[in-house]
């Protein structure tokens, strides 16, 4: 007898897609439980948006554990979309900083950071003349009791640069070619204010020449001291007719050539830039 048919297997069912699968026909589920935090900053005390110069950061806000970025932006008014969760919302603003703590539940929420700042801007005069900016260097401190340069907050601050500072007052050091012509001045900086400020050097550049007879051609590869009366060292020089920037005032001039020592006194006078010359005649 011929055997009883076997029943044929029965076919599995085609697997239907799962809410982790994603793929060119299985379009993403949104995650329901994010939403968007919206950020904005504006000066304390006032409605006056800020609009540059802002760094924002957001923090995962966690006990056990040291709080991590989560997202970053430079935008003016940036838009993050977050888990639920609790965070920590910074943005700097030059040196100044403010923060705010968001807790976030599944719906969008806006939030404005005040920002407690103004800011320096700089620059440099002999009289009526406006000094050119890379000749000038500029350290900011907070003074902290009686020490002007209790803490510096930043050096090589450059002329017409916009510097962002907590609202406050501060020391202002001013350096007009890299020697002794230096201006000091106490500045406030308002909230949400610019201040501009020029400090006003009394100083002059000079160009050195050791020289044969006056008005002639200077020697090369002569070494310069400039010093003061008290016989300090106030600058070095070495070439045919290096130039220096100098306080008004009295100073000594030494020139040094193939063995031989020169010495003058000269008197530098507030703008006026001019050659000193020292002749190469024994004294």
């Amino acid at each position: 007898m011929p055997s009883p048919a076997m029943p044929s297997p029965a076919m599995p069912a085609p697997a239907l897609p799962s809410s982790g699968m994603s793929g060119p026909g299985v379009p993403p589920l949104p995650n329901e439980a994010s939403a968007a935090l919206t950020l904005a900053a504006v000066f304390a005390g006032g409605d006056k948006p800020l609009r540059s110069g802002l760094a924002w950061r957001v923090y995962e806000d966690r006990a056990d554990a040291r709080p991590g970025i989560v997202a970053r932006s430079e935008a003016a008014e940036p838009s993050f979309t977050l888990a639920p969760g609790t965070y920590v919302a910074t943005v700097t603003y030059g040196f100044a900083s403010a923060s705010r703590r968001v807790v976030m539940a599944g719906q969008p929420v806006s939030e404005q950071l005040k920002v407690n700042a103004g800011a320096l801007r700089l620059s440099g005069a002999i009289g009526d003349v406006k000094l050119s900016p890379d000749q000038l260097a500029f350290s900011v401190f907070v003074p902290i009791g009686t020490n002007s340069e209790g803490r510096l907050v930043r050096s090589g601050v450059k002329a017409g640069e916009l510097l962002r500072l907590p609202e406050g007052t501060y020391h202002v050091v001013s350096t007009y070619g890299g020697s002794n012509a230096i201006q000091r001045a106490d500045l406030k900086v308002e909230n949400g204010k610019v201040t501009d400020a020029t400090l006003n050097h009394r100083a002059a550049t000079l160009t050195l020449k050791l020289v044969a007879a006056e008005g002639a051609e200077a020697f090369a590869g002569t070494a310069f001291s400039v010093l003061t009366p008290g016989g300090d060292t106030i600058r070095e020089a070495i070439g045919a007719f290096p130039q220096v920037t100098l306080a008004e005032g009295d100073y000594v001039l030494i020139a040094r050539h193939d063995g031989q020592v020169y010495t003058r006194e000269f008197k530098v006078e507030s703008g006026l830039n001019r050659d000193v010359e020292v002749l190469a005649k024994a004294s």
